[in-house]
């Protein structure tokens, strides 16, 4: 049956016919408000056609099924499941899990595809799936744009053969997939955050594992989130993690998003340090172990990484790619990198140090065995190492699914004018205007301007950094808000400076 658009909640047609809102098949996972946007009638025809995707490209009928700990997310993992049953799909179902986990699942139970309903770090009201065929990436636009024409086409195929079977055992091998055999040599109070979402269920056992001395936040799983959103990019869930830290004088506080695939980090000063600045910190620690290895950084990062004379002075080559945990996980492998950074707090560990797929657990572990190795610093004293710059939290402002692309378009097309007039943001000269992903606007002191559209929800994504001073930072954003104001569509920020 075509998936229909008049299909409205509340109707006898809701319960029984597919409903699924264009707008959620998105860049590399697809999202939508539910029930307002699909219905569990919707979710059994993408998984009918998941699954006539996989046999259309030849990928073995098995996959691995997973769901965050919302108080639906069974009921769509379910629905979802029916159809890929219904496709002739094996379903090796993995319960209640984080998306690394499920990525781990596709190594550990040999099975080439990977299905994860999980709305990550949007808030309640809110689904998703995140999936993939060619472990360890996800599908990227050519693969959404394809699933999204089987499933809205209604070319979903089902076929003989499906099966479910349950697999009760890869959180314990997950786990000891990330700790092997290693234990601290030092002491290590940290705070575990996890705004009572899906992490709570597994960071807290990680990290005693580990033989770190927990500290627990909101750890409790509620999917009424109490307290706030799981998310460890907004500054709410970081300035709670500060003042945990302050108060238990922990060695610093490890946060996690509903999902477990990002890491926030706060230091034993209880400063908050941005996702960007603490790959910068492994990347140091990395190039000694690994000199001449290469790091992919998203274009939301630090410019640090292109000046850090750490990195040089030990050959790394650095290479600035576009947003988006597929795109990364794809450009991590195609280069051959040892690790991927991400502002959003997504970090991709390559061979021999993780699989290429982005975990916030195996960060965890990694910060802990970077400690270790330097039993003498600190996290602030390492964050105090780095060259000084001052950047923005990532600001949201809103921008309507439908719309968002092309008012970039026409901003970056305003910001390119201006480039070629002279023009300067915060009183730096434009110097280029680097598009592989939105634009980001280079300035003549270093310092930057960004803005693109998120990939995962109705809001554009605004980023700047100033090498001088925290004055100019916010100079840079007005100049650059200015610009963006000039779009009617564009409304209020979910945080600014």
């Amino acid at each position: 049956m075509i998936p229909s658009d008049t299909v409205t909640p509340n109707t006898w047609a809701f319960l029984r016919d597919p409903m699924i809102a264009p707008t959620g098949f998105r860049e590399y996972d697809a999202r939508w408000r539910y029930p307002a946007e699909i219905n569990l009638p919707g979710m059994t025809a993408l998984g009918l056609g998941l699954g006539t995707q996989m046999h259309r490209r030849g990928i073995a009928p098995a996959i691995a099924v997973g769901n965050d700990y919302r108080d639906y997310s069974l009921a769509v993992k379910q629905a979802l499941m029916l159809g890929l049953i219904q496709a002739g799909i094996q379903v090796h179902d993995i319960g209640p899990a984080l998306s690394p986990m499920a990525y781990f699942a596709q190594f550990h139970l040999d099975v080439p595809a990977v299905a994860m309903v999980t709305a990550s770090h949007n808030p309640n009201g809110w689904t998703g799936v995140k999936m993939g065929f060619e472990r360890p990436l996800t599908h990227g636009p050519d693969e959404m744009a394809e699933l999204r024409d089987i499933v809205l086409g209604g070319q979903g195929e089902a076929r003989a053969g499906g099966g479910y079977a349950r697999a009760d055992d890869v959180a314990g091998a997950y786990i000891d997939d990330l700790c092997g055999d290693f234990r601290l040599s030092r002491s290590l109070r940290i705070v575990c955050a996890t705004g009572n979402g899906t992490a709570g269920a597994f960071a807290p056992r990680l990290l005693e594992r580990i033989g770190v001395e927990v500290i627990p936040l909101h750890t409790d799983l509620d999917y009424t989130f109490p307290n706030y959103n799981p998310n460890p990019e907004a500054m709410e869930m970081l300035h709670d993690m500060a003042r945990a830290v302050r108060d238990h004088k922990a060695d610093l506080a490890l946060g996690f998003d509903g999902d477990g695939d990002r890491c926030g980090v706060v230091d034993d000063t209880g400063e908050e340090i941005f996702a960007d600045k603490v790959g910068l910190i492994l990347a140091r620690d990395l190039i000694g172990l690994y000199p001449g290895a290469t790091f992919v950084v998203d274009v939301k990062s630090t410019g640090l990484f292109a000046t850090d004379p750490v990195l040089a002075q030990g050959g790394a080559t650095v290479d600035y790619w576009k947003t988006g945990h597929s795109h990364m996980k794809r450009r991590v492998r195609d280069l051959g990198a040892l690790a991927g950074f991400e502002k959003s707090g997504h970090y991709f560990l390559a061979p021999p140090i993780g699989r290429g797929y982005d975990c916030g657990m195996r960060v965890a572990v990694e910060l802990c065995r970077l400690l270790d190795r330097n039993p003498d610093r600190t996290m602030s004293d390492l964050h105090a190492a780095l060259p000084l710059s001052y950047t923005s939290p990532t600001m949201s402002p809103a921008c309507p699914d439908t719309q968002k692309y092309a008012v970039l378009d026409r901003i970056v097309a305003r910001l390119r004018r201006l480039a070629a007039d002279g023009g300067s943001l915060g009183g730096q000269k434009i110097t280029g205007i680097v598009t592989v992903n939105g634009a980001r606007v280079m300035l003549a002191n270093g310092g930057w301007g960004l803005v693109r559209a998120s990939s995962n929800t109705p809001n554009l994504v605004v980023v700047c950094e100033s090498p001088e001073s925290q004055a100019e930072l916010a100079a840079i954003f007005a100049d650059l808000d200015q610009v963006i104001r000039t779009e009617p569509l564009v409304g209020a920020y979910d945080q600014t400076l």
